[in-house]
């Protein structure tokens, strides 16, 4: 069981994520104006988790000789958690997709039918070549895309 920590002076009263728990308490069904004590009670839990996690993470940052923390620090704070785990991974694995479309589009790859770097590539399309900057057709069938490549790493390739 991980100690219990007093919560900062400067923190004591001050809500961090009323908002949030506001809509989250309406959207599970309960008033549209919830009791402040409710929502007082639900950001000292939420705080307090945030800050406990970070600690753990800490921790086992210096247990590795660092004093920087990584995203595998956190991962082993919530190891135990199956939800949060699942959560995280999931997470992880959607800033990884969005990074790569977005590097794509930043290198042109999503720009079809324009010129890039005064050459072209070519794909057959009905027995005809046509002109596109997706891919090339090679030799084995398959077209060469960073995003296709991205997408069947994710397992994102049944779209259909």
């Amino acid at each position: 069981m991980t100690e219990v920590r007093a919560r900062a002076a400067r923190h004591k009263g001050q809500l961090n994520f009323e908002a949030e728990l506001r809509s989250m308490l309406f959207a599970f069904g309960d008033d549209p104006d919830p009791l402040p004590e409710t929502v007082r009670i639900l950001d000292e839990i939420t705080t307090d988790y945030i800050i406990e996690t970070c600690h753990i993470a800490a921790h086992a940052a210096e247990y590795s000789g660092r004093t920087k923390l990584k995203v595998d620090d956190f991962k082993f704070a919530i190891r135990k958690d199956d939800a949060a785990t699942g959560r995280v991974k999931e997470l992880l694995a959607t800033d990884k997709y969005i990074n790569i479309q977005r590097k794509a589009a930043d290198d042109g790859e999503l720009k079809i039918g324009l010129e890039r770097g005064g050459r072209k590539r070519k794909r057959e399309v009905d027995g005809k070549e046509a002109e596109s900057e997706l891919g090339s057709k090679k030799g084995d069938g398959k077209v060469d895309n960073k995003v296709l490549r991205a997408d069947e790493e994710l397992g994102d390739d049944d779209d259909e």
